[in-house]
């Protein structure tokens, strides 16, 4: 089969390689869209990069069943189907408590074993038997359900924000995960603010329903948002971007007992100083999200399939195994919106 294959930083190549094999209570799924994620960008400059190379990144998966081992229930070949990419071993800490995101013994695709830049993609028995392989209906494509791990992620920000309608969301950065978490709050109910140093960015945010868009180079955000509530500030504050100085920039945005979410991955060794005092009086709650656990990636595929959140405005770049690197390219110089490799 073909894949796209690290060998170390900056170097992928298309490759043949030899097709998976399901032990047993696996399944191999025929990929069939998996969606480009900044973390896998980030990954193959270096940040976060597999100890293990050659390897195959990719956790966006959505495809077909192609064969299912010993004692695999309730999945056969040629079902449609999302893949949750985090092996969970559901007995750890955390597992106990329904924080799988958290396990103590995770991996997954694209991180510990194989992704899903390939024609096919293992899928161990950890995922499976939490259900994270979930079916999907007729008339749904592979590409709607390939942005269901993103979508995923930001339903878990929200959930542990609590957002509920009438709930002022400010969003930095009008990026792709970004728009997943406009997306998410307008669903809910919430006035939504977003922020970004890019005009075309914001347009994007402002026809997928926010209320007020911020060009942080044009404006003061912080003052800008504390207008638009009143003086308080907004119920939550997401920081889409892992930048630790836009962190610290704009912690003063979220009002008095509120939460402010630090939701984009930064790198490692950088630090950002907060007024204890403020956050101790304001009673600030300070949080981050990593990734998803199986319930919100259940929810992400019953949100899409019911039409309730659209995801397919969000894909604007569709590639093969074969362009790979030009995808990567367009990540990095932010000319598009999400991209999506295709596979037949």
């Amino acid at each position: 089969m073909k894949a796209a294959v690290v060998h170390d930083i900056n170097d992928i190549r298309i490759q043949d390689i030899e097709r998976p094999e399901p032990a047993p209570g696996e399944v191999i799924v025929k990929v069939r869209a998996s969606g480009i994620c900044s973390t896998d960008i980030k990954m193959l400059a270096g940040q976060g990069l597999p100890k293990n190379l050659p390897a195959v990144l990719g956790h966006e998966v959505a495809g077909e069943i192609f064969a299912a081992g010993a004692g695999v229930k309730g999945l056969s070949p040629g079902q449609a189907v999302a893949v949750y990419p985090i092996a969970v071993c559901g007995r750890c800490y955390f597992c106990s408590r329904d924080r799988h995101n958290l396990c103590e013994n995770e991996f997954g695709l694209g991180h510990g074993i194989d992704g899903g830049f390939a024609e096919y993609v293992r899928i161990p028995r950890q995922i499976v038997d939490i259900g994270g392989v979930c079916h999907l209906p007729a008339g749904v494509s592979f590409e709607q359900a390939s942005m269901a791990e993103p979508l995923s992620c930001c339903l878990a920000a929200a959930r542990q924000a609590n957002v509920k309608k009438d709930d002022t969301v400010a969003i930095i950065g009008a990026g792709p995960m970004g728009l997943f978490h406009l997306k998410v709050a307008c669903q809910a109910g919430a006035e939504v603010i977003v922020a970004d140093v890019l005009d075309q960015r914001l347009a994007t945010a402002r026809q997928m329903g926010a209320a007020h868009c911020i060009n942080t180079e044009q404006e003061d955000c912080v003052e800008t948002v504390r207008r638009l509530t009143g003086g308080r500030g907004a119920d939550l504050v997401i920081a889409a971007v892992g930048i630790p100085k836009v962190v610290e920039q704009y912690l003063p945005a979220v009002r008095n007992g509120g939460i402010f979410n630090i939701f984009g991955g930064p790198p490692a060794g950088e630090l950002i100083s907060v007024d204890p005092r403020w956050l101790h009086y304001g009673e600030v709650n300070v949080t981050g999200t990593f990734a998803a656990t199986p319930a919100d990636f259940r929810r992400a595929v019953k949100l899409i399939t019911s039409g309730q959140i659209e995801v397919r405005d969000l894909i604007s770049h569709r590639f093969n195994l074969e362009n790979m690197t030009e995808a990567v390219e367009h990540v990095r110089n932010q000319h598009m919106t999400k991209g999506v490799v295709i596979m037949n």
